[in-house]
């Protein structure tokens, strides 16, 4: 036979089923549906991982563009609260309004202890210090309403002073951040004649330095720093002044007296407890009369508008300047 001329193609028939000593035998199967379930698992994966991480962008934008917002809310509020922003410098930053009223209500609300102050004595100081803050605010006194001034304070400096050293230590662990110091008083309630005749002595002026005075009234073991502030408010709400041997607050309305017409413009002074003697005889001797604020006063509550600088009387508590000829 003549060969077949061109090139040979071989043919191989695979098949499934093979007999071997006459039992049938099944081929692998193949593994294209393998690999095609595991390309469908990894692109869920892929898929919730690319979802996952468009959410989280999408929240982080959300919530530093409200943080944003917030802050840009903050600082218009402090700017309308400091007169309309025409200066240079930035504004600091207060409470919301909002915030500030809620504050004082629930303070107000749960104001119904003997260790509490009064609902209108707490609106009627919110009400100065609102306008004022965030200010220079010292307050003579710790008690149940001092994280509240600290508060609508916020964006300020608000000092506490108290006779007790181990409640100041105490409060200052509670409210991390409190600035607070301890105060050694020298005098006693029954010694209020013998303090006022030694007040109308020269050397208890109306302006002075006071870590450097004479008189016994004045308070001149705090730290210095504190002597150079201008206090915009000023609240006397301390020491102990319920009995005879308490220490009374003759030093505190004298201080203050003094410290808001030696660094202070305007300064706002407030006396808690201003039905007592003390706190009475002590605000007309040294806060006068004349620079007292009736809408904001309660029966329990003395608010002074006292001046500063040019405006003051260097020689007398009480009365206009010696130069002033009206």
């Amino acid at each position: 036979m003549k060969p077949m001329a061109g090139p040979k193609l071989l043919v191989v028939h695979t098949s499934s089923n093979k007999a071997v000593n006459g039992v049938a035998l099944t081929s692998p199967a193949s593994p294209m549906p393998f690999l095609g379930s595991s390309r469908c698992l990894w692109l869920v994966v892929f898929l919730a991982l690319f979802t996952c991480v468009s959410l989280l962008t999408v929240f982080s934008t959300a919530r530093a563009s409200a943080g944003a917002a917030y802050q840009a809310t903050l600082l218009t509020v402090s700017a309308v609260a400091s007169g309309g922003g025409g200066g240079g410098g930035a504004a600091e930053v207060g409470l919301p309004g909002y915030v500030f009223d809620a504050l004082v209500q629930y303070a107000a609300a749960a104001g119904n202890s003997t260790a509490s102050m009064p609902e209108a004595d707490v609106r009627a100081i919110a009400s100065v210090l609102r306008p004022r803050a965030p200010c220079n605010l010292l307050v003579f006194g710790l008690g149940a309403e001092t994280p509240l001034w600290r508060a609508l304070n916020h964006g300020g400096r608000t000092v506490f002073l108290d006779e007790n050293p181990y409640y100041v230590a105490h409060l200052e662990g509670a409210h991390p951040g409190l600035e607070a110091y301890d105060v050694a008083y020298a005098t006693a309630v029954r010694e209020l004649p013998d303090l006022l005749d030694a007040a109308r002595a020269a050397e208890c002026r109306p302006v002075q330095n006071l870590l450097f005075s004479e008189c016994r009234l004045a308070i001149n073991d705090l730290p210095n720093q504190l002597y150079d502030v201008a206090w915009d408010v000023i609240l006397v709400d301390g020491p102990r002044g319920y009995t005879e041997g308490s220490p009374g607050r003759m030093a505190a309305i004298y201080s203050a007296a003094v410290m808001a017409r030696t660094k202070g413009t305007e300064t706002e002074v407030l006396v808690h407890d201003y039905e007592r003697e003390v706190e009475s005889t002590c605000g007309r001797e040294f806060l006068c009369e004349e620079n007292r604020v009736t809408g904001t006063s309660t029966p329990s509550l003395g608010h002074f508008l006292v001046r500063g600088g040019a405006a003051a009387n260097r020689e007398a508590f009480c009365g206009p300047p010696a130069g002033n000829a009206n």
